[in-house]
C-alpha cells in the first residue's frame, strides 16, 4: 500500500481501516456499558408517551395543526397570502425558484 498526498491532506487505506475498526471497537465497549435488564419481547419495548398508555393511533395522532397552532396563530396574515399563492402545481414553483434564482444572479453582477 502506498500514500498518495494531496494538496490537503493525504489517503493510506491502512490507517483509515485501523481507524475505523479502533471507532468500532469504542462503540461496543460503549455499548457493553448498557442494562442488562433489556428483555426483548417484552413491555420494554413499547413507546414511552410520557406514562400515558397507547391507544388507537387516530386517538393518539396529535394533528398539525394543533401541534403548530401558535405558530399559524402569531403569522396568520402570512399564511393566508401563502395559502392563496399556494396552487399545487409543481411548474409554478418551479418557475417562483427560477425568477427568485433571477433575481440573485442579478443581484450578484450588479
Amino acid at each position: 500500500m502506498f500514500t498518495v498526498e494531496t494538496g490537503s491532506g493525504f489517503w493510506n487505506p491502512i490507517i483509515w481501516a485501523i481507524a475505523i475498526f479502533v471507532a468500532f471497537l469504542l462503540i461496543y465497549i460503549l455499548r457493553s456499558f448498557g442494562k442488562k435488564e433489556y428483555k426483548k419481547d417484552t413491555e420494554q419495548i413499547k413507546s414511552f408517551l410520557s406514562g400515558n398508555p397507547e391507544y388507537e393511533k387516530e386517538k393518539m395522532h396529535v394533528k398539525a395543526s394543533n401541534l403548530y397552532w401558535g405558530f399559524t396563530t402569531s403569522l396568520k396574515g402570512l399564511y393566508t397570502i401563502l395559502r392563496r399563492m399556494h396552487t399545487g402545481n409543481t411548474s409554478d414553483y418551479v418557475l417562483w425558484f427560477v425568477i427568485i434564482l433571477a433575481i440573485f444572479l442579478l443581484i450578484e453582477v450588479l
